[in-house]
This record gives structure tokens, sequence and C-alpha cells, in this order.
């Protein structure tokens, strides 16, 4: 009996398809220029680690291409970009 559940469990998890594993991709930044301390902060990181940014588009598709495999903008990027105004205007 013990053999028979070792058995079934096995055959389940081989049965399940979890997905691809993907790195967790960069947030995005509602700062279009950067200035500062924080400007010195990007530059030092590679741009592959470094935020979305609005208008930013040569390293948002460098981004998308490290992380999805594809350089076209999905529609939960257009989303994003496009609530900045609603959610940090009022600041």
């Amino acid at each position: 009996m013990k053999n028979l559940l070792l058995i079934g469990c096995a055959l389940l998890t081989m049965c399940l398809d979890f997905g691809p594993i993907q790195a967790a991709e960069p947030s995005w930044s509602p700062v279009i220029i950067a200035t500062g301390n924080y400007r010195q902060q990007l530059e030092s990181t590679p741009i592959v680690n470094r935020p979305y940014r609005p208008f930013h588009f040569y390293g948002n598709t460098v981004r998308r291409r490290h992380y999805r495999g594809t350089a076209v903008p999905t529609p939960r990027d257009l989303v994003s970009v496009g609530l900045f105004p609603i959610a940090f205007g009022s600041r």
C-alpha cells in the first residue's frame, strides 16, 4: 500500500505543469527623467535590472527581450504606462 501511494504521488507530480520558470522582471518607475542619486543608481545598474520607465523605448525593449523573449509590449504594459498620470498625478 505504501509503494502504491508513492508511485501515485510520483505519477501525479510528473503530470503537473508548473509552467516555465522566469526571473522576476523589474517593476515600473514613474520617474521619466532621473536626476541626482537616483540617476547615479540607475547608471550603475545593468540595463536588464533597471526598472521599466515611460518613454524609455530602448531600455524597456532590451528588458522585454531579456525577460520575455519578445520586444513587442503586451497590453498590460500599455495599461501600466497609461495609469501613471492617474496614479501619480496628485503628488
